[in-house]
């Protein structure tokens, strides 16, 4: 039978590999962006983990 998990497949693992980097980098902007592009940054990235 056929492990049809979402968290076997690689993509999926890049993608939360692509969040923990995202909050890294987005960690060292300015505080000032913190609710702008910082924000959208990691919505995005969230984003693209919870749509596959």
């Amino acid at each position: 039978m056929l492990n049809l998990n979402h968290k076997n497949l690689e993509v999926w693992k890049v993608s939360i590999q692509l969040v923990k980097e995202t909050y890294v980098v987005t960690q060292l902007f300015p505080n000032n962006e913190l609710y702008g592009l910082v924000s959208q940054m990691r919505r995005a990235a969230v984003s693209i983990t919870s749509n596959i």
